[in-house]
């Protein structure tokens, strides 16, 4: 089975965090303006931060990417569509409203073609050493971040803790995911839990799936109940296990120590 080549990237998000003003936050004008409209992505580090994540999944032998994103994200899109590019095409898929995770990977149906696809976030940074090996699998599986490694980044260990938890069968496939788990639920798991930060790679299956779910408490259609309902039908998801942080851009007070950690971090698209 051949590796995936192709990722999409949720990049519909609101930005509600990333908006609201932050008395521990200095900015300056320029990440100011971009903080305001709520697109993470377009934030710089020297490059916007979605470049960074683009040059990672390139690094993971990704050549094709979709972005998710709204009707009004003319920027967003102004810029990619411009921008030019020798190791990734980017080509876009729209996502009329919010209405969740899972609608939003439904959105880039058409956009991938019936191949298999990663699925990843647009204000995460997974490291290459990560998304390489679930891009090898060729098929479905997610990555599965140990909370130790988590705890090595930029994200504090209160928001960690509220992070789903997954476990594993005999054979390394997931057996569960645990939303919001409480430390009940996490006892079973050891003191190191492996985590899920919405690093998946999916193969035509759950576009079914996410057009069977209703939507949840939130009035959202998630990702992870469309993930329970494929593996109901018979998918299943071979968990990656990693150690490695993830680059975590939620709010202004994240800023400052993404810009530190991408300070050497090179960009080549």
């Amino acid at each position: 089975m051949s590796g995936i080549t192709t990722a999409v990237i949720l990049a519909r998000g609101l930005g509600t965090r990333m908006r609201a003003a932050s008395a521990g936050s200095s900015l300056d004008a320029q990440v100011a303006t971009v903080a305001d409209t709520g697109v993470k992505a377009l934030i710089p580090f020297g490059r916007p931060f979605l470049d960074h994540v683009l040059h990672d999944l390139a690094e993971a032998g990704v050549r094709e990417v979709v972005l998710v994103i709204g009707p009004e994200h003319q920027d967003l899109r102004a810029y990619y569509t411009a921008l030019p590019t020798t190791r990734v095409r980017i080509s876009f898929a729209i996502q009329a409203q919010p209405r969740g995770t899972a609608d939003a990977v439904a959105a880039a149906k058409d956009a991938v073609d019936g191949k298999p696809f990663l699925v990843i976030n647009s204000d995460n940074l997974y490291p290459a050493a990560a998304l390489t090996p679930l891009a090898a699998l060729g098929g479905p599986g997610l990555v599965g971040f140990r909370r130790s490694g988590l705890l090595t980044g930029n994200i504090p260990a209160e928001r960690v803790a509220k992070f789903a938890a997954i476990s594993a069968d005999a054979s390394g496939n997931l057996a569960r995911i645990i939303e919001k788990p409480t430390p009940e639920q996490l006892a079973p798991l050891g003191a190191d839990p492996m985590l899920s930060m919405n690093c998946w790679a999916f193969d035509q299956r759950i576009f079914a799936a996410c057009a069977a779910i209703a939507p949840s408490p939130r009035g959202e259609l998630e990702l992870p109940d469309a993930v329970v309902r494929s593996m109901s039908d018979g998918a299943r998801y071979r968990i990656v296990e990693r150690f490695e942080p993830v680059l975590d851009l939620s709010s202004r007070d994240d800023i400052a120590a993404v810009r530190t950690a991408l300070a050497d971090h090179d960009v080549r698209l």
